[in-house]
């Protein structure tokens, strides 16, 4: 009885990591990051909130609207698209979304490493969309991964408000929290969250460093 108590709890946990770090809440999590801990902290509150309400909306809200009528229509088994088969038109579309929301950020005059941490993102689910044609790679440790790309980033390009020591080691204990909890619940295995969470430190990175 003990044993069974302490495996329900660690799937609880796992399930709750999962969905409270979704790969579809990335990119607010990105865009709230970079309104509160960097320079643009600076801005009005009211003008930061907006923004990232606005993102939200096109990088959250309407792709999960997507995948419901997806799962309607029986596209796909459900939203969390588990089913390596039937990713491709959803993360197609959620690329093109985080294409909107950079064109989004650039109209409203954002600094550009800022649009490019949202083109690093599109870009990461286009990658995660061509290997999962053949493999299963983890959505959540890219998406974790583009997080502590942007934090890096915004650390070591002398973006930030005050210094992010402490939230790049918070970050990469958390991105080692949701990658277990990724393997207790079975979804991947170690080398599919490894990769993930590469992919995603990659793109969003090497974006920001070279075009931004």
């Amino acid at each position: 009885m003990k044993k069974y108590t302490v495996n329900k709890f660690i799937a609880g946990m796992a399930n709750f990591l999962s969905t409270a770090l979704s790969p579809l809440l990335m990119p607010t999590y990105g865009v709230f990051l970079v309104f509160w801990v960097s320079v643009l902290c600076l801005l009005p509150y009211g003008q930061r909130v907006t923004h990232l309400l606005v993102c939200m909306g096109i990088t959250c809200i309407i792709p999960l609207i997507f995948l419901n009528v997806l799962r309607h229509f029986k596209l796909v088994k459900d939203i969390h698209v588990d089913v390596r088969e039937q990713r491709l038109i959803p993360y197609l579309f959620t690329a093109v979304c985080y294409g909107v929301s950079a064109y989004y950020l650039y109209y409203w005059h954002s600094p550009r490493w800022f649009v490019m941490f949202m083109v690093g993102s599109a870009i990461t689910v286009v990658v995660m969309a061509l290997i999962n044609l053949t493999w299963k790679i983890s959505a959540h440790m890219a998406g974790i991964g583009g997080i502590l790309a942007l934090i890096y980033q915004i650390h070591t390009q002398g973006l930030s408000a005050f210094n992010l020591l402490w939230l790049l080691c918070i970050t990469v204990i958390v991105a080692g929290a949701l990658g277990s909890a990724r393997l207790a619940l079975r979804k991947h295995d170690t080398l599919q969250v490894l990769a993930g969470a590469v992919v995603g430190f990659l793109c969003v990175s090497l974006t920001m460093r070279l075009l931004g």
